[in-house]
């Protein structure tokens, strides 16, 4: 059986529809690929960068997560591909590189985290993508080549100047603009409706569209602004993250409470 590899996120996004990505930064059980998953999400953003999450817990929740039929899409430090290719070689699909400012920087990206011909990525043997099956790495890398998801985040005036450039790089999938950093370096901190932010966010949909690429956002959590963006066009959706959904949650519950008898 020739080996193949299915990544919701990926197809959402082929389809059309929203892709929707959830912030695992806290939960370091498996079961949250399974609650996720449930949740209505596509995939799970496992952030190595601001977290602490090892990667072997990293690895724990991919392969859950691929049971469960949500994609395990891991974010690592910029330029951390050790990392990156052993959480692809353990179960992620996909890899979310921050802070990418170049085209040049970009083809760094896909030359590290593709499989030839498209990038020169070692071969790390059999992994828990198909199953633990045995097959030819010919077939295991065109397989994982096209299941993967290689997403660089815009973060800069600079990245946003150059998103065209960025968009054209073969192997690139995602343009994703972590909004926060974006504001920060823009100097209009959590400023997300900010008219320069709009500006930015066509800029980038505009080169995705010119180049069949997927347009993402992140950061942007405030529901009267998510869907000025998504009006736009984008379509790959870090909807929050599994701390705050807790948190507003358990809120919710003690406010109902105190109100019973305060």
């Amino acid at each position: 059986m020739p080996a193949s590899v299915r990544n919701v996120a990926r197809d959402k996004l082929e389809q059309g529809k929203l892709s929707l990505g959830v912030g695992i930064r806290m939960t370091r059980s498996v079961e949250i690929a399974k609650a996720m998953a449930v949740s209505g999400f596509d995939w799970l953003f496992l952030d190595m960068e601001h977290g602490v999450m090892s990667l072997e817990a990293c690895a724990q929740i991919s392969t859950a997560a691929l049971d469960a039929g949500i994609a395990p899409i891991a974010r690592v430090p910029n330029g951390e591909y050790a990392i990156a290719t052993r959480a692809l070689d353990n179960g992620a699909l996909g890899i979310v590189m921050p802070h990418v400012d170049t085209a040049a920087e970009a083809k760094e990206v896909v030359n590290r985290l593709k499989y030839p011909p498209v990038g020169h990525r070692s071969m790390g043997g059999i992994g828990p993508h198909y199953g633990l099956r045995s097959a030819s790495s010919g077939e295991a890398a065109s397989a994982l080549n096209a299941a993967n998801l290689t997403i660089v985040m815009l973060e800069t005036p600079t990245a946003i100047r150059n998103a065209s450039e960025i968009a054209a790089v073969p192997g690139v999938d995602v343009l994703l603009i972590g909004t926060n950093d974006l504001c920060a370096e823009m100097g209009i901190h959590g400023d997300f409706g900010n008219e320069r932010v709009a500006e930015a966010y066509k800029a980038m949909i505009a080169a995705c569209k010119e180049h069949g690429k997927f347009p993402g956002m992140a950061g942007v959590y405030n529901e009267q602004i998510m869907p000025r963006y998504i009006e736009l066009g984008a379509r790959f959706i870090l909807a929050g993250q599994d701390a705050q959904f807790m948190s507003a949650g358990a809120m919710q519950r003690t406010g109902f409470l105190h109100k019973l008898h305060d």
